[in-house]
Formats: structure tokens, C-alpha cells, sequence
């Protein structure tokens, strides 16, 4: 039996512990290492309040990077749209393995698909850029806002409370839960949020060590570039998370595609941008996607600047 313990630290919630383990599990076999996974509870966690209202941006990792800060943990993975935009000293992204789905899924009754829904149906979503897009493209929807685990959301159909709840299609894969989705929302009718799909793992800057170097080989380059344009994008417009900022750019041969929305809560009104270059420039194309839509008057939606 193999002496070196790989510690990951994670969220206790099954998408968290499906994430961390599958990650766990890759780095281990690399490694020759077997696995113990340090559960920690975050204020996200904790407080069940709108996430807006509780701080939004952060409230899933810090404390999960405070176990990697102190030792506890040799690394921890998240799911990368919950994280800040701005750097955590002592902290890197040592990978960014293969996105999942980065697409957000309907889950509805009687398998309806969302242009099928009947005017006034009730549609459940914890994310302000969901809801927003949601009323976008159907006004006639009522969007409601709910927080919990993936179960309990879709509880909530299957006991006819509401007639469809929106979630990330990668946790649903990730789940076994793809039988639940009812329709796929394509980068045609809504934008993801940026990461979304994609785990970033972290480990202590500078540490150089059999399970960084274990962890590194995961890293994917086009999901990498990928996320970096999505995330610059969300940095430089100065906003959080939970904001009504949609984003997905991919790899195409040589190019880096970057769509990015910015959406009024309501709906009522939006700011696009598509642009392309070079995935070595993953962040210049996010850089200058932000300022595009700064240009057209984004900053207005989302808040004063």
C-alpha cells in the first residue's frame, strides 16, 4: 500500500464531493497516492439567504482555501465560476482540466421545452443572469428565485411547485441527473456564466511537490484559455458572480471565440459582443470584449462605476 496521502479539501455537498472526488481519484492514480477528502463547510454553506444578498463572489471557497492556506488540505478543487476574479495571494491554479457542458439546462415538467412552456409558468433559478435571460427571450415567464441542492430544486417539479427550475447542465452530468434535463439552453438562448463547467485546482504557490506536479498533467490548455477570457471579461466590467453577465468562448482551431451579454434584471434590455483571437491572448480578448461593452453602456446594468 502506497504511503503518500493525497488531502483534498472540498465543499460537503454531493455536486462538491462528485467534483473533488472524481479529481482526487485522477491525481491519486498519477500519483500513487491514495485519497482523503477534508470536508469543510463554507458561509455559503451556512447562510441560505439569495446569494446576492450575502456577499455572492467568494461565498463557496474561502473557506476551502483557508484549509489549503493552513495545511490542512494539498489541494482543493472548485467549480471555477465561484471563484473571484481577483488573484488570493499563496494561492495558484496548478490545472483546469476538460470543461464539462458549459451550457445551462431546463428541467421541466412533462418534458416541456422552454419555448414550449405555457405564458405564466412559474421557473425557479437562484442566478440573476439566468433570471434575466430568462425574461429576455420570455416575458411571459414568471421567474422565481430558490436556493438548495440540486435535488431540492428539482423536487420542486416533480411536486408540481414549480413547472421548470434552470441548472448548469455540468452538475447535472456530474450527478447522474441527465435524465432530468428537458432542454439544453444552447449559447443561442443563454449565455453561461464564465467558468461555468469548468473546476479549477488549487494548490499553495510555490509548492513543488509530488501532487503538483501530479496535478498539473490535468491541466487542459483550450478549457485554460477558455476561462481566462471569460473571466477577465467578468473582471474588468467590475463584476461579481452572481451578476447579469453571461460569457463562453472555445477554442476553433486557431482561433478563441468570445461571446459575453450583459443583461438588465428584467430583461428589458441587453449589450453583446463577439469577438475573436488568439488563445495565447486568452486574456487581451477578455480584456477587450469588457471594454466593448463598456463602450455600448454595460457599466449602466450593473450598477454605478
Amino acid at each position: 500500500m502506497s504511503s503518500r496521502v493525497l488531502r483534498v479539501g472540498t465543499r460537503g455537498s454531493a455536486l462538491a464531493l462528485a467534483q473533488s472526488g472524481m479529481i482526487a481519484d485522477r491525481v491519486a492514480r498519477l500519483a500513487g497516492a491514495t485519497v482523503e477528502l477534508v470536508r469543510i463547510r463554507t458561509e455559503g454553506d451556512v447562510n441560505t439567504g439569495p446569494l446576492a444578498t450575502i456577499g455572492g463572489t467568494g461565498v463557496f471557497v474561502t473557506g476551502v482555501r483557508e484549509a489549503l492556506l493552513d495545511g490542512r488540505a494539498d489541494i482543493v478543487v472548485h467549480s471555477y465560476k465561484d471563484l473571484p476574479t481577483a488573484p488570493t495571494e499563496g494561492i495558484t491554479v496548478a490545472a483546469v482540466p476538460e470543461r464539462e457542458s458549459p451550457f445551462d439546462a431546463l428541467c421541466a415538467r412533462d418534458g416541456l421545452r422552454l419555448d414550449d412552456l405555457p405564458r405564466g409558468s412559474t421557473v425557479g433559478t437562484g442566478s440573476p443572469r439566468r433570471a434575466a435571460q430568462l425574461l429576455a427571450r420570455r416575458p411571459d415567464l414568471a421567474v422565481v428565485p430558490i436556493r438548495g441542492n440540486v435535488d431540492t430544486r428539482l423536487r420542486q417539479v416533480s411536486e408540481g411547485h414549480l413547472d421548470a427550475v434552470v441548472l448548469a447542465a455540468a452538475g447535472l452530468n456530474r450527478l447522474g441527473r441527465a435524465d432530468a434535463i428537458t432542454d439544453v439552453l444552447d449559447a443561442d438562448r443563454m449565455l453561461p456564466a464564465p467558468a461555468q463547467g469548468a473546476l479549477a485546482v488549487e494548490c499553495r504557490s510555490g509548492a513543488d511537490t509530488w501532487f503538483t506536479e501530479a496535478t498539473r498533467t490535468l491541466d487542459d490548455a483550450p478549457t485554460r484559455a477558455a476561462v481566462v477570457a471569460e473571466r477577465v471579461l467578468l473582471r474588468d466590467l467590475e463584476a461579481g458572480c452572481s451578476a447579469p453577465v453571461g460569457a463562453f468562448a472555445q477554442v476553433q482551431g486557431d482561433a478563441l471565440t468570445l461571446r459575453a451579454v450583459v443583461v438588465a434584471v428584467d430583461g428589458s434590455s441587453e449589450f453583446r459582443v463577439h469577438r475573436a483571437g488568439s488563445p495565447a491572448a486568452a486574456a487581451d480578448l477578455g480584456a477587450r470584449a469588457a471594454a466593448d461593452l463598456i463602450g455600448q453602456g454595460a457599466a449602466g446594468l450593473l450598477g454605478a462605476r
